[in-house]
């Protein structure tokens, strides 16, 4: 037995950093004061969406009344511009919900020439691309509004909650007056004239939706060194990203120089592999500690599922590329309470297990 074979990596895949020095004396102030709270598509649209996406992003499209249809994907997990372009076509179509999953970012440029051609309003769904960009220009300032997460596991960590950005005034005042500001939003710091609340303000209901001060005081000094914690998570993404495609039977899909990511996690392909195979190799590296998601399991599992598990649409679509892409698709996560060594030991481990177990 080698020292590689002998070695079994041990950090938490799941354990988070601490909320900052800095949000903590904001937080605990808040509890003292007592003040924890501060003062669109219609049913019936239809948006088009990834199909490699999490269940939250068209459980919400489901949830505001309208329907979905699933765009394909192409062999860098990115969106398929041709078949986007095709379903864009149909007269019923008007949304683009862009999901970039787990940070891949397609061509924007070839994205924002169909938006315009077939006149689909964009709204970018970027919590996995939080200060990520494309050629110099971030995520979330391409479409007409853009949604952040603000769960444990993303560049930001309140626990749960999310962030809306927009251009567009009476978007802002829409979701200003679903968030619950009972007619108070002349308060709100980041309202649009008061004009703009004239022709809604008893035509919007109240979802109580708002993010609390308490989350808010949290999130508010790592929202100063977004950069300098998404290069700290790409040097830990770059050690598995550039190692991985030297293994026999693994293939990361290289990215194209304008896309700037952040690397929370990592995707790598087992071509070829066999389900039994796949499912042989993601037990062996658990058992040394690696903990590996398969996005080709047939049932969800934790947070990854295939589209073929949202039954609560109409109808599935049947999309070729995709369904072979997840079919033998890896997800690991890279925490930023990992050190180097620590992706360092777990490229060995999968190197290890790779070269006895993948044909």
């Amino acid at each position: 037995m080698t020292d590689t074979q002998k070695k079994r990596f041990t950090t938490d895949f799941t354990l988070q950093e601490p909320i900052g020095e800095e949000g903590i004396p904001k937080a605990v102030a808040l509890l003292k004061s007592g003040k924890l709270h501060r003062y669109h598509v219609e049913p019936g649209d239809k948006a088009l969406g990834n199909a490699y996406t999490l269940t939250p992003v068209p459980g919400a499209v489901e949830n505001s009344g309208a329907t979905i249809e699933l765009v394909d994907i192409v062999d860098d997990y990115t969106i398929a511009r041709d078949d986007l372009e095709e379903k864009a076509k149909a007269s019923d179509i008007r949304w683009f919900m862009r999901s970039p999953m787990r940070g891949h970012i397609a061509n924007m440029d070839r994205v924002m020439e169909i938006c315009a051609a077939h006149g689909l309003v964009l709204i970018e769904d970027c919590a996995h691309t939080m200060g990520a960009a494309w050629d110099g220009k971030k995520s979330g300032s391409f479409g007409t509004a853009a949604c952040f997460s603000t769960q444990t596991y993303k560049q930001m960590n309140s626990g749960e909650g999310g962030l809306l950005v927009t251009d567009d005034p009476e978007l802002i005042a829409r979701a200003i007056s679903y968030s619950g500001s009972c007619m108070l939003y002349e308060r709100h710091t980041s309202r649009p004239g008061m004009e703009g609340f004239e022709g809604i303000k008893t035509m919007v209901p109240n979802f109580s939706s708002r993010m609390g001060n308490l989350r808010a005081a949290i999130l508010s000094p790592p929202l100063n060194v977004l950069d300098a914690q998404g290069e700290r998570g790409n040097k830990r993404y770059r050690i598995p990203d550039q190692g991985l495609n030297e293994i026999d039977g693994i293939a990361c899909p290289r990215r194209d120089p304008r896309e700037n990511n952040v690397g929370s996690s990592i995707q790598f392909s087992l071509i070829g592999q066999a389900e039994t195979t796949i499912e042989e190799f993601l037990a062996e590296c658990l058992k040394r500690g690696v903990e590996l998601k398969w996005l080709g399991n047939k049932e969800p599992v934790g947070f990854t599922s295939a589209y073929e598990s949202w039954r609560y649409f109409n109808s599935l679509p049947d999309l070729a590329n995709t369904n072979r892409i997840l079919a033998v698709m890896c997800d690991m996560r890279i925490p930023l309470t990992f050190t180097l060594d620590d992706c360092r030991l777990i490229l060995e481990i999968i190197r290890d297990v790779s070269a006895k177990i993948l044909k």
